[in-house]
């Protein structure tokens, strides 16, 4: 039966996640160099056009029809054949049609995560076919074990919102992407050309995530406020704790660490936002906050150029917080979760952990080796001359400003 509650609101979760890919376009850009905004740009707005025609093909069907207990579902939602206005999912009370919808914004969203680590360096056309693989042979796969009532389902493994098949798939697919497209030949160390308009961003992914973590109960109960007040919480103590360890080190409060800060709390607390109490999204925000600081000044030590920390924010961030997750949820707080370490679930601990670590291995591995296979048919890595250039230029043919020094 048709709830309009339910509807309605998943209608509104779902515009929310869509919004977040201009606020990670946002986000990039304004942290980019001026010679590269567009380009960074666009890849975050052209998997809104190109995710979108492989989610209605077969990318819905893949992760949700069929394959219990599998890797992959099957092709009989093809197309969407079957789902009508009329077709209630499950026993939610909302179409079918909204949840095809909601999770298409995630499937949207987290490849474009990745292109932030490979900024300036990688042609457009290799991005292209990079971002329908990547979907098909590690996003689909992961959607379906965890979401789709696939193998780690039956397993007993949680992700709330996407720890584990949204950040961690996203953030090590962009560390392999990094190893092997080399570092930037030029601008390597660069200020962020609009710190505005990452800020704008910022705000919009802040804003957007309410929908990601809260929308993810799809339904509208005292779990789904848990969920959007825990990723509040999460963001803000994350967000000052960022800005506090930058002031204590370079004696300076830095927006830009603020910014970060806050993305870093989300992402951690993103896989158990409806699992664990208020004050654990509190200590979840602050311990996601020290890591992820941590794992970019790591980075930075080894010279491994991810050029907007998507592995040191997002993959960290998602591995942290799933870890976290195993070791505070609680059944006292959400009775359709499950017991973390604390609370006596060593083996859900474990599960937790076995498989945030193989899924990044995994993402890691296939998309280093995907990488090589595309750049058989087509260079990966842009020339010396079109990065000196800037790909806004050379790759598009357009630029971000009138003039640019």
């Amino acid at each position: 039966m048709l709830n309009t509650g339910s509807t309605g609101f998943m209608l509104l979760a779902t515009s929310l996640v869509m919004l977040m890919t201009p606020g990670l376009a946002f986000f990039y850009g304004g942290l980019s160099c001026k010679r590269n905004i567009l380009g960074i740009m666009m890849q975050s707005f052209v998997s809104m056009g190109l995710t979108t025609i492989l989610w209605f093909f077969i990318g819905y069907s893949l992760c949700f029809s069929g394959g219990e207990g599998a890797i992959i579902g099957n092709l009989d939602k093809m197309f969407l054949h079957g789902i009508a206005p009329t077709t209630i999912f499950k026993d939610m009370g909302f179409p079918e049609i909204v949840f095809v919808a909601y999770q298409m914004m995630f499937a949207i969203i987290t490849p474009a995560l990745i292109t932030g680590a490979f900024a300036n360096r990688v042609t457009f056309k290799a991005y292209f076919i990079f971002l329908v693989l990547w979907q098909l042979f590690v996003y689909y796969p992961f959607v379906h074990m965890v979401w789709g009532g696939g193998l780690l389902a039956q397993m007993g493994v949680l992700d709330f919102a996407g720890g584990i098949v949204v950040h961690a798939t996203a953030g090590f697919a962009a560390l392999a992407s990094v190893f092997y497209v080399g570092s930037r030949k030029y601008n390597k160390i660069t200020k962020p050309n609009n710190i505005p308009l990452m800020a704008i961003g910022t705000a919009l992914l802040w804003f957007g995530w309410y929908g990601f973590n809260a929308g993810s109960e799809l339904n509208v109960d005292g779990i789904t406020s848990l969920a959007f007040l825990n990723s509040d919480i999460a963001a803000s103590f994350a967000a000052i704790t960022w800005m506090t360890i930058e002031w204590y080190k370079e004696r300076k409060p830095k927006f830009v660490g603020l910014m970060t800060g806050a993305v870093a709390g989300l992402a951690t607390i993103t896989p158990a936002a409806g699992l664990v109490s208020l004050p654990v999204a509190a200590l979840m925000g602050i311990l996601g906050s020290v890591v992820c600081y941590f794992a970019v000044h790591l980075k930075n030590k080894m010279e491994w150029d991810d050029a907007l920390d998507v592995w040191g924010v997002h993959g960290i961030g998602g591995v942290t917080g799933t870890i976290l997750l195993g070791i505070f949820a609680s059944t006292a707080i959400n009775p359709a979760g499950a017991d973390g370490l604390l609370n006596g679930g060593t083996a859900f601990f474990i599960k937790e952990v076995v498989v945030v670590a193989a899924t990044s291995v995994y993402a890691f591995v296939f998309t280093y080796i995907m990488l090589m296979l595309i750049n058989l048919v087509t260079p990966v890595r842009v020339t010396d001359e079109d990065q000196l250039i800037g790909l806004d230029i050379s790759m598009h043919g357009e630029c971000a400003y009138d003039t640019i020094h």
